[in-house]
């Protein structure tokens, strides 16, 4: 059988872009937060990292205990968030914010964010 240059190309091309085509999807995937679930709480935040792909806010929640828990809030990329308005400094250790986000369906202390509000009332993503 004679196989032409073009043809094993194609062939070549199809397989990488089917292999490796799902490591995109996987990567965007947010079927680890309860999208029917929408927690706002009182927060101080730790950190805010300000990287690709995503920005996390680690923020410090009060728990039912009076202990003090360290969670990890996942927001979307900085190129996003820089057109929306956002900057490296958008988040300062020490802030008060309500925050506002979907935790994850394992229960750990994770969430996807949806907005927060600080104490002088400004307010960045979704708040209502």
């Amino acid at each position: 059988m004679i196989f032409n240059k073009s043809y094993l190309l194609n062939t070549i091309c199809i397989f990488l872009l089917l292999t490796f085509s799902q490591f995109t999807f996987a990567h965007h995937s947010s079927a680890m937060f309860d999208k029917n679930e929408i927690r706002t709480l009182t927060a101080t935040v730790k950190e805010f990292q300000w990287a690709n792909p995503h920005v996390w806010i680690q923020i410090y929640i009060v728990n039912s205990d009076d202990r003090r828990e360290e969670w990890s809030i996942e927001g979307i990329g900085i190129n996003t968030l820089f057109r929306r308005g956002w900057r490296p400094n958008s988040f300062i250790a020490g802030d008060i914010i309500e925050i506002s986000f979907n935790p994850m369906l394992d229960g750990s202390n994770a969430g996807a964010f949806i907005g927060a509000k600080f104490q002088d009332g400004k307010i960045l993503g979704k708040w209502e």
